[in-house]
């Protein structure tokens, strides 16, 4: 099933950890989200450690079962939801929807939401962009602190770390054509 808010890298992977799931332990999806919906604690971290702790599931095989066995409201196949969640704020908005236009624009770019930021990928994630409180926005990019004298090094982000720049974003005024340039630049690495 194609889903046109994933990449293609995306879609693959999501793939590749429900085909391993059965085959690498034995049980079905739908054995694990049965074994799952057992689990005693609430919160999605707690029942990441029970099911590591009391069935040997990693990571990204747990979160998968996880989302399956508790969906969100808002997770990865409610993309609008997500967006329309994280950028409340007028000037955050005006923002994301100047730079979602330009990031869209580039030829196979497709929009990710995540529910503390939103990311634009083409086969790797070439940018992301995180509301700041009150002050505007995040934008990180898959380019290099020396390819401009703005750029900063990210701390402490959660988007992936193929982004290796980041730049506060003041007002959607200030998105020059040299931002647009380096989004460019972060896409053509992608």
């Amino acid at each position: 099933m194609s889903e046109p808010h994933l990449s293609p890298r995306q879609q693959k992977w999501f793939a590749s950890v429900r085909g391993g799931l059965e085959r690498e332990t034995g049980k079905t999806l739908a054995d694990w989200v049965a074994i799952a919906r057992t689990c005693p604690e609430d919160g999605h971290r707690a029942r990441l450690k029970w099911l590591k702790d009391n069935h040997g599931l990693l990571q990204n095989r747990a979160s998968y079962v996880i989302g399956e066995a508790f969906p969100s409201p808002m997770g990865w196949s409610d993309p609008a939801a997500l967006i329309a969640a994280l950028w409340v704020d007028p000037t955050s908005r005006a923002i994301f929807e100047a730079v979602d236009e330009r990031a869209r624009a580039l030829p196979g770019a497709i929009q990710t939401a995540r529910k503390g930021y939103t990311a634009w990928t083409r086969e790797f994630q070439f940018a992301a962009l995180r509301p700041i409180n009150g002050s505007g926005a995040m934008l990180g990019l898959a380019v290099a602190t020396s390819a401009d004298p703005t750029l900063e090094a990210p701390r402490n982000e959660s988007w992936s770390e193929r982004l290796k720049s980041r730049l506060p974003i003041a007002s959607p005024q200030s998105i020059s054509s040299r931002l647009e340039a380096l989004l460019r630049e972060a896409w053509e690495k992608s």
